[in-house]
């Protein structure tokens, strides 16, 4: 696609601290975003609360403010530089939820900066649990049987009607941060209770188990112009019920025979053209290992831990592309 001759000033959120067991593909994914930008002439004003990454090392952005991640703090960078534009899905989780906030706020409006890439109602379709399994249904898409709740008494609740064990999801979290597997009342209400809190729009996922099926990625890219390309699939070592952030992950998938393959990879472009990402985004699936039965675990519609394995062994910079 031909550049946007409109955007001059950029505003890149980085992921903040780096805590420890995670690792620091979100810095990789940032600093190659802010390389990117630089080279087409354009401005890069950069946030991040982390002076130990190489993202805040001196040229790497025109502007950089090593300053707290908070609206407050991000509001006053925007004043001040007055960017007009915002990338927000080069950041991880972090960078996600606070350009979201700014959105909601109305603090973009204000000071008229557009989202450039992915738009901020696309990254709630695959954010937003309840949005997510709109988004599925509207594209034929199967998922697990699930409810979104809000509180622990409808977790329970359905918990009891579909039986367990259940899987706890909570929206706009990294990591799996604050879900797990219940195996009853007790653990539910723990794990729920935890969920709740965490998650940035109070929401959590309770899903039946499917423990012991495959887990699948694909790695996948589009344009503004809907041209799309499927740069790498991943396959989980472990099985669905270990989180692929703790598991071992090979590329490219290993035991898929060629129907799965093409099924799987179908689907993904074809959720990805229905969500009408610009960039990078990574869609997780579960397959039966004893049918062609899968369904859609869930979708990062931004540069997520996955992309920098898969830059890797593809020798495809994924996040220095997906801001192109």
């Amino acid at each position: 696609m031909p550049r946007d001759n409109s955007i001059k000033k950029v505003l890149v959120i980085g992921s903040g601290p780096i805590v420890i067991g995670q690792a620091a593909e979100f810095d990789y994914s940032g600093t190659q975003a802010c390389q990117s930008i630089k080279e087409e002439g354009i401005e890069v004003v950069l946030v991040n609360s982390n002076p130990a990454t190489i993202m805040t090392d001196l040229g790497m952005a025109h502007y950089t403010y090593i300053e707290p991640l908070t609206i407050d703090f991000l509001e006053k960078v925007i004043a001040k530089e007055r960017p007009d534009s915002i990338i927000a899905g080069m950041g991880g989780q972090t960078g996600l939820n606070l350009s979201c906030e700014l959105y909601d706020r109305g603090i973009l409006d204000k000071y008229h900066v557009k989202v450039i890439g992915t738009s901020i109602e696309s990254i709630k379709e695959g954010e937003d649990r309840d949005s997510f399994k709109r988004l599925m249904e509207r594209t034929n898409q199967p998922i697990v049987e699930s409810d979104i709740v809000t509180d622990v008494d409808s977790a329970i609740d359905f918990a009891q009607t579909i039986g367990y064990p259940v899987i706890v999801r909570p929206a706009y979290t990294l990591g799996g941060t604050g879900g797990g597997i219940a195996h009853n009342e007790a653990e539910l209400r723990e794990i729920c209770t935890q969920g709740l809190h965490l998650s940035r729009v109070g929401q959590v996922l309770i899903e039946k188990s499917i423990a012991g099926w495959k887990e699948i990625e694909f790695e996948v890219m589009r344009d503004g112009a809907g041209n799309c390309i499927t740069v790498c699939s991943m396959e989980n070592v472990d099985p669905v019920g270990v989180h692929t952030g703790d598991s071992i992950v090979v590329a490219p998938a290993q035991t898929l025979s060629d129907r799965e393959y093409q099924m799987l990879r179908s689907a993904a472009i074809n959720i990805i053209n229905s969500i009408e990402i610009k960039g990078g985004c990574n869609v997780q699936f579960a397959l039966d290992p004893n049918s062609y039965n899968y369904a859609v675990i869930e979708i990062n519609p931004r540069v997520s831990r996955s992309s920098a394995l898969a830059s890797k062994a593809q020798a495809i910079p994924l996040p220095r592309s997906a801001p192109k």
